[in-house]
Order: C-alpha cells, then structure tokens, then sequence
C-alpha cells in the first residue's frame, strides 16, 4: 500500500471542548500519530496496519488475534475513533469484518479520514455522537452479536465519567455474543484507584475477566495503561500463555485469586458516583 504524504503543517481539527487535534509524523516509530493537545491519542501505520506502537494497543491486538479462527472476519464495535487504529488492524488481519464506530466528534473523523485514509473496501461505518448514547441505540440486529467490542474513550487525556459505570458497561455487555469479548482501555497511575474500581465494575456484569498490563503499572508503581478483558463465556486457558509471549515485555496478564486481591475492598462505579479517569502528568508524554 502506498504511504499516504501527511506534512508537518497539516490541518488541524479543533474539538467541541476547544482542543487540538492534529496528525503528525512519529518520531520513533515511523507512520503518524493523532495528537490532541500534547496528548498522543493514536499511531497508525499506513504501509502495515498490523504495527502496533501503543503498548496498551498491541495488547489488545495480541487479545483480538485469539478471537475465532485466525483470519476470520469479526462482527466489532469500536467506542472511541482516534486514529482509526485498531479498525485498521481488524480490516488488515481479519478482512471482510463488519465494524461500526461510534465517535463524538465529527472533526476528528474528517481529519483523520483525509489525513490517514481507510483502506478502500474496508467496511467500517462511523456514527457520530456520545459512546454510551449511540451504543445504547444501536440497531437490534447488533444486540448480542458482537464478537468484540473495544472501549477506548478519552476526552483529552481522562475518559469521561459516564463512561466508566456499570450502567455503561451493562450497555456494552448487551452487544457482545454469547463469547464475545469487551476490551477496555484503563489509564491509571500509583495505587490504582480508578483501575481497582473499573475491574471491580466490569466483573459486576461480565463474569470472565482478565487484565494485561506491564508489570509496574499493574503493581501501582508507574501511571499507565491496563487493558480489561472481559466476556459472558469462559476466557480459554490457553490464551494466557501466548497473551504473555505476545508482549509486550514485560508483560503481566492478572486473573483469579489475583484480580480478586487487586479489586478487594473496591466500590463498583455508578451513575451517582462515577469519577472520571485521573489526568496524567505532563511528563507522561516527554519521550
């Protein structure tokens, strides 16, 4: 596939809630990345959509190639735009899947459309509006199809309150199948506040769960990102070894009595408590 030609003055998109958004050439990983603010929000890689720089992303990535057989196209819902990265990955891995994304900001999606183009073919269909409101009003015929469904929704650097309740989540479990699998993007930093509550709200609904992370950021001890797994069937056992030797290193995929010690003592989030995620430090983003 031919690169696309994206120069470092490109236009930029500016949001409902008045921040930036531009794509720019990565630095360290070749192809481009969608920056709001300061904050690296995506990279996509147009010559090899299969790259995936974004620790946090390749972990989903080494979680959706377990999903059916290898190759076979997915029925998928994406809450949360950016990039269009893991579209893209989906689409490259698995052609022919069938993938609705629900994004909120209509400049965001002509930028990254005409900036980084999908590949043509590609059935991926973007609704505009809220996550929560769009994926509560999806067609029937999406109600309990989903093999997978990925929320990675941020306003900035911090996921909206609304987003992370078990109100919210109780939406999202509805689309998947029987042993469709929710994947969810969780930033936190020490102690592990947030991210202790959000598996915590997740296993309120779905009773197979999962998180992977680096090791560091799963003990608290570094601001990161950690990836929830989840599903109504059985996660198979024989994931966890290959989600391991996926990486990235070092690499910790948590379950059990595990998961049970890190959300011991941790409030399920509502509607009437939800706190939005913790916003990162600047220093987060220096490379």
């Amino acid at each position: 596939m031919a690169r696309a030609h994206v120069e470092d003055d490109e236009p930029q998109a500016r949001l409902s809630d008045g921040t930036i958004a531009r794509v720019v050439p990565s630095r360290y990983a070749g192809g481009y990345e969608l920056d709001v603010d300061g904050t690296p929000q995506s990279h996509v890689d147009l010559d090899d959509p299969a790259h995936l720089h974004f620790e946090y992303v390749a972990r989903m990535g080494a979680v959706i190639d377990r999903l059916r057989m290898p190759g076979q196209p997915l029925t998928a819902i994406h809450l949360g735009a950016g990039a269009l990265t893991l579209p893209r990955y989906v689409e490259h891995t698995r052609p022919g899947s069938r993938q609705q994304v629900i994004e909120l900001e209509q400049p965001l999606v002509d930028l990254v459309r005409a900036r980084l183009p999908l590949p043509r073919g590609a059935q991926v269909r973007v609704r505009i509006g809220d996550a929560r409101d769009v994926a509560g009003r999806l067609p029937a015929g999406l109600q309990g199809t989903a093999d997978l469904v990925v929320s990675d929704v941020f306003a900035g650097a911090q996921t909206p309150a609304h987003l992370t309740t078990v109100e919210y989540f109780r939406i999202l479990g509805g689309l998947l199948a029987p042993d469709g699998v929710l994947l969810v993007n969780v930033a936190d930093g020490a102690g592990l506040a947030f991210a202790r509550r959000e598996v915590a709200t997740v296993r309120e609904v779905l009773p197979e769960v999962i998180v992977l992370a680096e090791v560091q950021t799963l003990k608290g001890r570094r601001f990161g990102n950690l990836v929830i797994a989840a599903s109504p069937s059985p996660l198979p056992v024989e994931w966890l070894p290959r989600l391991m030797a996926a990486g990235p290193h070092p690499a910790k995929v948590a379950q059990g009595a595990e998961l049970d010690e890190l959300v011991r003592g941790a409030r399920v989030a509502t509607d009437a408590d939800a706190t939005a995620s913790p916003k990162p430090a600047a220093s987060v983003f220096e490379r």
